[in-house]
């Protein structure tokens, strides 16, 4: 059994003067969405690669320009849906001018369920990031780097390409403030936006008398996406097994109550997916490669109840949820049972980066109606409910709101999910291993593959790697928010003239997401949050070149104490622990420009490869792990 930690969050203090940004609040995830409101050099535009070492034919946009593009490609099926779309425009109810159709689920997901994607189904363009924004004679798709070459070839003549970041294009407000009247209304589905994202763009509207429209009962695009919209996922739910969670689900509510009693609530909601997941010790498969399912939680002082469809359920996990003391309700009466807490006077904790503006506005408006309206009449009447359980009839209900205090809890994993970590790492090393021994043998036969390109063997692939060896090697002293560390990777190509526009490293779940915050190590400092032991974070500089190639150099890295002989201002250090364990490519490589260190650092990265995975292997499998771990010398 593991006792759950909880660091507090201190900044660093070589900055004593730094402060979180308006937006920093939202930089919960290294890639989890593209924020559409804010300054496009705020933007992150980063990717994610599982191999360790190969140059493949992923591209990325690498010269800035100022063009707005329109694609080519055929658009009868796509004009018939903005067609569609703009009918209902004026309905009543509806009457608006403009719509955002962004690609998030209700849970401000990165990743969603096939049903979900209605910016792909209403502008064709399937990458996993982008906004649509369409008018009554417009239509505009925003995505970032990765993506610009899809959407070229996928979006239809109907539609304006705008390739988020680069000089000259503006935001979706800022291009909505310029394309409308003044004195429009622009639609939104609020279950779709944070309600941090629906303020800001409230707030950016409003510049030019635009007003924003929330349209809680309609969402335009399933209006027309009836006959074949995929039904949502029912598949069964599972408990993840004690001995890979560490700490069963009873004593992180124990933790969760602590933390509300502390921040003067009496109710949090819990709205991530990820969070719900590992508060519980639960896994799904609602979402594909991320073992999640649609649910919100809601945890007060005395009770809890888990708001999904209760076909998922099983009754094995139905008794694991009995043993937390956690009740079932309905997924689609999260809004009256947020109304019904307002009314009672629950102070509501509220994280409004990633709560969407649905349940927000909801529980704001209900204390309105309840205590702040009638001469405040309601509040007369109703038990409060404090952050101690107790009942009280004098204060009013204003909601906590601030970040989720499972992120960070989540985020520090304890030993068994390090364990687990460690373990699967090994397996996939093993079958990698397995893998690349099938690629290069179909190679050298002359079997036509797909994706793969290796005209330019050498390209910039010394310096990435130079630039991944500098970040593992790095110490540094406890506090250290991640943005600190980022150029220790992207320095070797600095001194050449070359830059890569993703962030260098993210966190990544225990047998959850990929994507895991709020840590990061990225060039975006408003981002804090410092690095502590038993975080994961992956280490992967890149390179790409459109239309010729993309290179990404990745590990994952475990936070641990360092060994350091000095403690200067009795602060404990910290380093890093490999966790990814693949052969480097070194006939990719260009030896003599590393130094000494560099190559005793591949050397020994070799030695530690071949003793932790060769045992898992045989055969060729195991040929191949010791042809290529190798020591190798400088030249």
């Amino acid at each position: 059994m593991h006792s759950l930690r909880s660091p507090a969050l201190r900044p660093l203090s070589l900055y004593p003067n730094a402060a979180f940004s308006s937006s920093s609040h939202s930089l919960r995830f290294f890639t989890r969405k593209l924020p559409i409101f804010r300054d496009p050099k705020l933007w992150p535009s980063s990717s994610t690669r599982p191999l360790i070492s190969i140059a493949n034919c992923s591209s990325i946009t690498a010269k800035p320009s100022s063009e707005i593009h329109r694609s080519n490609r055929g658009g009868s099926e796509s004009d018939e849906k903005l067609r569609a779309l703009r009918e209902l425009f004026t309905k009543p109810n509806v009457e608006i001018d403009a719509y955002i159709v962004p690609s998030q689920d209700a849970h401000q997901s990165e990743f969603i369920a096939e049903c979900y994607m209605r910016r792909a189904y209403i502008s064709g363009f399937t990458g996993s990031a982008g906004t649509a924004v369409i008018t009554k004679d417009k239509a505009a798709l925003w995505t970032d780097g990765r993506y610009f070459l899809q959407a070229e070839k996928q979006l239809s003549p109907s539609w304006i390409l705008m390739r988020a970041g680069n000089l000259g294009i503006p935001t979706p407000c800022e291009w909505l403030n310029d394309v409308l009247a003044p004195g429009c209304r622009v639609g939104i589905d609020p279950f779709l936006f944070s309600s941090d994202a629906a303020a800001e763009l409230k707030e950016a509207i409003a510049k030019k008398n635009h007003e924003l429209v929330s349209l809680y009962n309609l969402n335009l695009v399933d209006e027309i996406w009836k006959g074949t919209r995929p039904r949502p996922p029912n598949k069964p739910i599972r408990v993840h097994n004690l001995k890979y969670a560490g700490l069963d689900a009873a004593s992180k509510l124990s933790f969760l109550r602590a933390e509300i009693v502390g921040a003067g609530a009496s109710a949090i909601i819990i709205s991530m997916l990820d969070e719900v997941a590992w508060l519980l010790n639960l896994r799904g498969s609602d979402v594909p490669h991320s073992p999640v399912m649609y649910a919100y939680l809601l945890v007060r002082i005395d009770s809890a109840k888990l708001f999904i469809d209760s076909a998922k359920v099983t009754p094995k996990v139905m008794a694991h949820l009995k043993n937390a003391g956690v009740e079932l309700r309905p997924y689609d009466t999260i809004l009256s049972e947020i109304e019904g807490l307002a009314k009672e006077g629950a102070n509501l904790w509220l994280d409004t980066s990633s709560v969407n503006a649905a349940i927000v506005n909801t529980y704001k408006s209900a204390c309105e109606k309840y205590f702040r309206g009638n001469g405040n009449k309601k509040s007369k009447k109703s038990k409060m409910r404090p952050s101690d359980g107790s009942t009280s009839q004098s204060k009013v209900p204003t909601g906590v709101y601030r970040m989720s205090p499972i992120s960070l809890a989540k985020a520090v994993k304890n030993d068994a999910e390090l364990d687990g970590m460690r373990n699967s790492h090994l397996r996939d090393a093993a079958a990698l291993a397995q893998f690349w021994v099938w690629l290069e043998n179909e190679i050298m036969n002359g079997t036509k593959l797909t994706e793969v390109l290796a005209q330019m063997v050498q390209s910039y692939t010394t310096e990435l790697n130079q630039g991944h060896i500098a970040l593992d090697q790095a110490v540094f002293p406890e506090n250290t928010p991640g943005f600190v560390l980022d150029p220790f990777a992207r320095s070797s190509l600095w001194k050449i003239g070359l830059d890569y526009r993703h962030g260098t490293g993210h966190g990544v779940g225990a047998a959850l997401n990929v994507h895991e915050g709020p840590q990061s190590i990225s060039y975006r400092y408003g981002n804090l949050t410092s690095l502590q032991k038993g975080m994961i974070v992956s280490n992967e500089p890149g390179y790409y070149e459109d239309h010729a190639f993309g290179i990404r150099i990745e590990n994952l890295l475990c936070v641990v104490e360092a060994e350091t002989p000095n403690n200067f201002g009795g602060l404990v250090y910290l380093g890093f622990e490999k966790l990814t364990f693949v052969p480097i490519q070194t006939k990719m490589i260009d030896l003599s420009l590393l130094s000494t260190a560099e190559v005793n650092w591949v050397n020994d990265y070799h030695a530690q490869v071949w003793e932790k995975v060769s045992s898992l292997l045989d055969g060729s499998a195991r040929q191949w792990l010791w042809d290529n771990t190798r020591p190798v010398q400088k030249q």
